[in-house]
């Protein structure tokens, strides 16, 4: 038996978390990806197919590490969020586990003042 590949499982988790994660125009979904160098987040109304709003740490300020760049994404897309008149999302971790930058995006994203 041939063992996955980190990618794949990833995909594998996350379709198993899309399966039961849905958002709509009231409750988004923060939808999240993790490349090798950079971090995305989008908020994305699953019952239109559209996107809200989105961020990347490319907009984003440098600071010192990329667990802070996320927690400043997290506040920024909050922001944003506020200003399309979004207060309630659902997380989608995107296959990812709940640590790092992950995790700092979403807790910059409650400090913001999303509700999740």
């Amino acid at each position: 038996m041939t063992k996955k590949s980190p990618r794949k499982q990833r995909i594998t988790r996350h379709k198993r978390i899309r399966a039961r994660v849905k958002g709509t125009a009231k409750c988004p979904r923060l939808s999240v990806f993790r490349s090798q160098k950079h971090l995305y987040a989008q908020l994305v109304d699953d019952m239109e197919g559209k996107v809200i709003t989105a961020i990347s740490d490319l907009k984003v300020k440098k600071t010192l590490t990329r667990v802070e760049n996320a927690t400043s994404m997290g506040k920024l897309l909050a922001k944003a969020a506020k200003d399309k008149g979004v207060s309630t999302i659902v997380f989608d971790r995107g296959g990812y586990k709940y640590h790092g930058s992950v995790k700092a995006l979403a807790e910059g994203a409650r400090e913001g003042g999303l509700v999740f």
